[in-house]
């Protein structure tokens, strides 16, 4: 069984380099990766937060 690396918002948002604030922002409007909800804590799957890394390059080094 493989098992999942889950980060924390603090850990999500210190790897982005980010305020956390930013990232509850995100949450609440639908902007960031896919997390769970385990009882009140809020995870995100280290493959989900790369997936959206990934969708969020930008090409030639510009910045849309």
């Amino acid at each position: 069984m493989t098992v999942s690396k889950h980060l924390t918002i603090k850990e999500f948002a210190e790897r982005v380099g980010v305020p956390q604030a930013t990232v509850y922002q995100w949450n609440s409007r639908g902007d960031g990766p896919r997390y769970l909800k385990i009882g009140k804590y809020v995870r995100y799957r280290l493959a989900d937060v790369e997936q959206w890394e990934r969708a969020h390059e930008a090409e030639g080094g510009r910045v849309a």
